[in-house]
């Protein structure tokens, strides 16, 4: 008998309680590695879509199941604005430790409607865990400008070391003499790709990444068509 076998006989014998189902299942988990999951080296398919994808085609077939029904892979997920910054973006397991306690914060962070929930989630974290990691620092940073982007009307972001391109829908919120100035002043470092994307040919240190595209929709922001930024 392995050694796997034998932690596995063990965690059978010590169950007896109603609910051990689900207990059996976690220590299973843990002896097959579950927390590489949410690592930075990544198992199964979640480092090639990303977990915000990845969470929320979990989220998709758990509440199938809940409605008794058979989830289905091919029709089309909500999935909201995607940004690709080449940085990572994370909760490091030596911060927190608790692979569940991990999830649960993903959850949080995901749920936060504005950024005085994030504020407050930052103070949270740093009181409870100590201070921020940099990859953690990076996914409040994207979880901000994806708020923020949402208003606008940006469907995509993704950057890396030479090139960032910004993509709306076909109605944003922007100002379009703001835009059209700016890739008139600008362009060098500005162009368009079509009719609805930004391209950036500039090199943005990845470490500055957030804060530049965050400025950069500020300044060409429409306000008078901003929607209510309450979030009620």
């Amino acid at each position: 008998m392995t050694d796997d076998a034998k932690k596995r006989m063990d965690a059978i014998e010590s169950l007896e309680d109603l609910g051990v189902g689900f207990t059996l299942a976690t220590h299973d988990l843990e002896i097959r590695g579950a927390g590489e999951l949410l690592g930075e080296n990544q198992s199964g398919q979640i480092s090639e879509i990303g977990f915000t994808l990845y969470s929320e085609l979990l989220e998709k077939a758990v509440q199938s199941l809940k409605e008794g029904k058979i989830p289905n892979i091919n029709e089309p997920l909500n999935t909201g604005i995607e940004i690709d910054l080449s940085i990572p973006a994370l909760i490091p397991d030596d911060y927190i430790y608790d692979i569940h306690l991990r999830l649960i914060l993903y959850k949080r962070i995901a749920a936060a409607t504005d950024k005085e929930q994030l504020d407050e989630l930052r103070v949270e974290f740093i009181d409870r865990f100590g201070l921020l990691p940099e990859p953690l620092k990076n996914l409040f940073a994207i979880t901000e400008l994806k708020l923020t982007a949402a208003d606008m009307g940006v469907v995509s972001i993704d950057s890396n070391d030479t090139v960032t391109r910004i993509r709306f829908n076909d109605s944003p919120n922007i100002d379009i003499g703001k835009l059209l100035l700016l890739i008139q002043t600008r362009s060098e470092k500005f162009h368009f790709d079509g009719s609805t994307t930004l391209r950036i040919t500039e090199e943005i240190e990845r470490d500055k990444i957030t804060g530049e595209i965050s400025e950069l929709l500020a300044s060409i922001a429409d306000h008078s068509k901003q929607p209510d930024q309450s979030r009620e």
